[in-house]
């Protein structure tokens, strides 16, 4: 799936009576979204208590909440409020983000809030009002995407209000996918470097690779273990597709010698061939097709999205090691980075992948 974003950031910051960096509509239905959301919540143990909760929902909380406690007791994550309660929310995603991109770029359009910092997509709790918003985009002439986004994280700021929940958008993943996401999730309650989505996304993504291989390898059955295994394959394939479109279109548009007619005409070239790609993917998988909306989607924003969540990966997890696979040492010395400058913290991250482990 393309993952979760911490749309819900916003919210916090609504939350936190922030304003001036976006316009009162857009606050208030962050606002009312997010708190729609913490009202429908109830504690995981009433649902597994209650008669008229159907045995596979009870069966799958039950389950988050031993992830729950995997996440605290071994990989050292907040051991707060958050994720200790359920919200049906009765539609299929927790919020919709909008993404955008000029046609000949890779460059993402930011928006920025006061707490948070500038990031690279806006989140609305209706999708009309996503839609909408996309619709604005394009008409400027933007290359413009709307996806679902099944979790999001407030950073920490709803802990008090009862902490960000469980959500059915995502309850009913496999095991492997549930560990990920909640750990994906508490991991921006850990660090969180303003103004740089890709350090805090890239962040996340090590802290999920590395927690549900634990997870999986310790506290999960042989069946689980496979089912993960298999998906994952799928997914590396499948982002390793779309890593390769990103480049070839990241330096067709770098290159200055092409006129802009051109790079558009050879973009379509690009994409035709990670289509081609893409239909080979599937042959090879059986036919498999969990991947076709979110293919679907794929232009220059949704590229420029994706590689947030990827960029910095082998940089978090060479430090993980040089760390001694020691969870606290590893958050110290991602807290010190985000400390740095922007240039300088992703430098260290570039300098880590690269050494010999």
């Amino acid at each position: 799936m393309m993952r979760r974003l911490c749309t819900g950031a916003a919210a916090a910051v609504v939350l936190l009576g922030a304003s001036g960096c976006s316009t009162l509509g857009y606050y208030w239905q962050a606002a009312s979204g997010h708190m729609a959301i913490l009202n429908a919540a109830r504690p995981v143990s009433e649902w597994i208590a209650d008669p008229a909760a159907p045995q596979p929902l009870k069966d799958r909380l039950a389950l988050a909440r031993e992830i729950r406690e995997f996440a605290a007791r071994e990989l050292h994550l907040p051991d707060n409020a958050s994720y200790r309660r359920y919200a049906d929310l009765k539609r299929p995603a927790a919020v919709w983000n909008v993404v955008a991109t000029p046609v000949d770029s890779l460059q993402l359009q930011t928006w920025c809030f006061p707490v948070t910092g500038c990031v690279g997509y806006r989140g609305y709790y209706d999708r009309a009002d996503a839609e909408a918003e996309a619709g604005t985009l394009a008409a400027r002439g933007l290359e413009v995407a709307v996806y679902p986004v099944p979790a999001y994280s407030t950073l920490g700021w709803s802990n008090w209000m009862g902490g960000d929940p469980l959500l059915s958008t995502f309850i009913g993943y496999p095991e492997g996918e549930l560990a990920r996401i909640i750990f994906h999730e508490l991991a921006h309650q850990v660090v969180y470097a303003k103004d740089d989505m890709a350090f805090n996304e890239s962040f996340a993504t090590a802290v999920e690779r590395l927690g549900s291989e634990r997870w999986l390898a310790r506290d999960s059955a042989a069946a689980a273990r496979a089912q993960y295994a298999e998906f994952d394959a799928r997914r590396r394939q499948y982002k390793a597709l779309l890593l390769a479109t990103r480049g070839e279109l990241a330096t067709l548009y770098a290159d200055d010698a092409i006129d802009r007619a051109g790079k558009l005409e050879r973009k379509q070239a690009i994409l035709a061939k990670m289509r081609q790609r893409y239909d080979a993917l599937k042959a090879a998988w059986g036919g498999f097709a969990g991947y076709d909306a979110a293919f679907a989607r794929t232009n220059n924003a949704m590229l420029a999205a994706q590689a947030a969540y990827d960029e910095f990966v082998p940089g978090f997890e060479a430090l993980f090691e040089r760390e001694g696979r020691n969870w606290p040492r590893f958050y110290a010395a991602v807290r010190r980075l985000a400390e740095l400058p922007r240039d300088e913290r992703r430098a260290a991250l570039d300098t880590a992948a690269a050494l010999p482990r």
